[in-house]
């Protein structure tokens, strides 16, 4: 999805307010300048962190969708994918303790040691009532002082003892580092008056022992297969990996840093300070003597991994942050947690899965296999490359190999010295790649739905496609679609695949390569989600790259077969005009059937169109869902729309014979309306139309699944293509223009 896309996705499963929805819409969930202003001093500007969200975490029964503010590539997949192998064993256990913070007042120059270490246990409960006597709202939520410990240690630099005193504080909700410096102040004299001795330092501890937050997980050894692993395999090495940061400090530092990695994410996301849970989680590590794992990993009675995380977690829910930042306020909205305590539990949680992720990694293939993607989108963005030459510099690095910042910066002014003849908005045309199989993108001039229930579609070629490369590789089956950030194992048995990789999965069983070690690389310049057929040109892509990696021998009939299938898994019932296109790449008049009709319409003159994006994907499967349901309340009445869409279709076939550009525009528009019967249409779409006609065009319309993705307008000459592709990006849409020539 993209990031509006799921911003929508969030916002439909009640996890975002309305009012979240559109401060994000409108770029105002983050810190505004003047409130960071008054936060610290010397402020000039605000630092931005990307936020994701970790998924499928079921922690003691319970759904969470966990906000992460990181800057690391990994982190959130790894996360959710951990999570997710955690909810199919029955997810997390987790446990928080009190939320006890601890005030520490430092004594010098006391006069008998042990008399007033006993004196101040007697005046247990004067300190205990002045220093809730400070804060009484605090002790009436139930928090408060709830105790004091007493020790002393020598002086080192100077001769002496010096007495200190612990005082334990319940901060409920709240972080309370100056809650807990306040108490320790207002208690200083009474301390003072007691012990005969000279308070020095007032002040709370991040070693926030008696705030333990603890995780675990059993995670059976079948569970734990793949990427040309045993499942036995992985759990041995995960264990064997974690004994090592057991008895080796050096590796433990490491080994615990990847446990913060998830941690600190939580906590930068909502508000609470990372830096006192890094130094209490540390100097936990340290407590017995010698630096150690936070975590530890085992196998149990029943062969299952087992893993276990405990560390001092002590975090707030309300306070300055929450108040200050709005984006801290939706993220605690998001996560939806109660207490301070629950938090702790989530977070813990986090630093569990995380540190799972990053073990099984280095027990298999390795800690950078499999960030390929992400590491190199990290480096074209290191080269200064702009947004719009992004992601094909981003392919042309991952085909190259060389994965530095220089090379992408050379390749980046290699394109733009090819960028400079290709002014004006035209779709620069790339050179054939006889290795890559190469599937077609379509535009649907008329005939969407319609299409579906037996009627004609007209549909012409995109000049844009979707290109896929097969090499050889170590273990299974790695799909990379770069532009896309995907990148992981295809899971063989089909049980085991998840909704991307059902498709794909579909098309390796049927050839017979699902046990084949190979990796699929995507290149898709057909937008995805904006009805201009990306996932059937992905399917005919990685089709005929199998084909001529493989030497298979498929004709094209073969190949529209296998991406009929693929688009079954993927849209539900599809009319199959979409894998023909992807598959032929010329301009066809459609209808479904046993065989389907596909007649090629040769144009006497070219068309020039306009294809403008809205800001929103259109779901295919979704709209023709929903069309569905909609036909099935009225059957008749949707049955008559059908038919006099196929009517127009008919007719356009002849205004296309005739060279009739305007009355073929005409009738878009006509089918426009009836499309916007079927209630496919959204405002976004009809202002993005309405746009196209006012600037010139002959017609204009949605095409595809409609529900958002993108229109079609036909213009009479490509200046006044030209002139309707500024109108609609001058109001913040993409545009591209296309003239499609006579077929061959």
């Amino acid at each position: 999805m993209s990031p509006a896309e799921r911003v929508r996705a969030v916002h439909e499963r009640g996890l975002l307010t309305d009012a979240d929805r559109e401060r994000l819409a409108r770029g105002e969930a983050t810190l505004d300048v003047n409130a960071a202003d008054k936060m610290i001093e010397n402020v000039i500007g605000v630092l931005g962190m990307p936020i994701g969200l970790g998924l499928n975490f079921l922690i003691n029964g319970r759904d969470y969708v966990v906000p992460l503010a990181v800057e690391e590539p990994s982190i959130v997949a790894a996360l959710s994918a951990a999570a997710k192998l955690a909810r199919s064993a029955g997810g997390f256990r987790a446990r928080a303790g009190a939320p006890i913070l601890i005030g520490q007042i430092q004594v010098i120059e006391v006069p008998d040691m042990a008399r007033a270490m006993s004196a101040l246990l007697e005046h247990r409960q004067e300190i205990l009532d002045l220093a809730n006597s400070l804060h009484p709202r605090m002790a009436a939520r139930g928090g408060g002082a709830v105790d004091i410990e007493v020790k002393s240690h020598p002086m080192t630099a100077m001769k002496g003892e010096m007495l200190v005193m612990h005082l334990l504080v319940d901060t409920r909700d709240a972080m309370g580092a100056n809650l807990v410096n306040g108490m320790c102040e207002g208690v200083a004299s009474l301390v003072e008056s007691i012990t005969e001795g000279t308070v020095f330092l007032r002040i709370l501890s991040n070693l926030a022992d008696r705030a333990l937050a603890s995780a675990e997980v059993t995670l059976p050894a079948a569970s734990l297969a793949g990427k040309g692993y045993s499942g036995e395999r992985v759990r041995d090495g995960i264990i064997i990996a974690s004994d090592f940061a057991c008895v080796d400090p050096y590796r433990a530092a490491t080994h615990n840093k990847g446990i913060m990695n998830g941690i600190d994410a939580v906590a930068l996301a909502t508000g609470n300070d990372w830096r006192a849970i890094e130094a209490g989680a540390h100097a936990y590590a340290a407590r017995l003597g010698r630096y150690s794992s936070l975590s530890q990993w085992w196998q149990d009675d029943q062969g299952h991994l087992r893993g276990r995380l405990e560390l001092p977690m002590k975090v707030g829910i309300v306070g300055g942050p929450l108040e200050s930042n709005p984006g801290v306020a939706m993220n605690m909205r998001l996560l939806g947690v109660k207490t301070a305590q629950e938090l702790a539990e989530v977070m813990v949680t986090v630093g569990l899965a995380q540190n799972f992720a990053a073990l099984r990694a280095l027990a298999t293939e390795g800690i950078q296999t499999g960030h390929m993607t992400l590491h190199a989108r990290s480096v074209v963005k290191a080269a200064g490359t702009p947004p719009e030459l992004f992601d094909e510099v981003l392919e042309r690095v991952l085909r190259d190999g060389d994965i530095k910042v220089w090379k992408a910066q050379e390749l980046l002014a290699e394109l733009q010295r090819e960028r400079q003849a290709a002014a004006g908005g035209a779709v620069p045309q790339r050179a054939p790649d006889a290795e890559a199989g190469v599937g077609f993108g379509k535009v649907i001039l008329l005939g969407e739905h319609a299409v579906v229930y037996g009627r004609h579609a007209i549909a012409v070629p995109l000049p844009i496609t979707t290109r896929a490369v097969v090499a050889d590789a170590g273990h299974g089956v790695e799909l990379i679609i770069p532009r896309w950030g995907v990148e992981y194992q295809l899971a063989k048995p089909p049980e085991q695949r998840r909704s991307f990789e059902r498709a794909a999965g579909a098309i390796l069983d049927r050839l017979g390569l699902t046990d084949r070690n190979l990796r699929i690389e995507v290149f898709p310049d057909v937008p995805r989600g904006m009805g201009l057929g990306g996932s059937a040109a992905v399917a005919v892509a990685i089709i005929r790259a199998l084909d001529r990696h493989f030497g298979l021998g498929l004709d094209d009939t073969e190949i529209n077969e296998l991406a009929f299938l693929s688009e079954e898994i993927a849209h539900g019932r599809p009319s199959g005009i979409d894998n023909t296109l992807a598959t032929h790449g010329r301009p066809l008049l459609y209808r479904r059937g046993s065989p389907p009709l596909a007649e090629p319409l040769q144009l006497g003159q070219p068309l020039q169109l306009v294809v403008g994006m809205t800001h929103s994907e259109g779901l295919t499967a979704k709209t023709v869902g929903n069309v569905r349901e909609a036909r099935e309340r009225h059957p008749r009445l949707y049955e008559k729309i059908f038919d006099d869409i196929d009517a127009l279709v008919l007719q356009a076939v002849a205004a296309l014979r005739d060279n009739d550009h305007r009355a073929l525009g005409e009738l878009m528009n006509i089918c426009q309306g009836l499309l916007n019967a079927l209630q496919v249409s959204t405002p976004e779409l009809e202002r993005l139309i309405g746009i196209a006609r006012g600037a010139g065009a002959l017609g204009a319309k949605l095409t595809g699944g409609g529900g958002g993705g993108a229109m079609v307008a036909l213009c009479a000459s490509a200046d006044d293509a030209s002139r309707v592709r500024q109108a609609a990006e001058r109001q913040g849409f993409r545009a591209m223009a296309l003239a499609i020539g006579a077929a061959p």
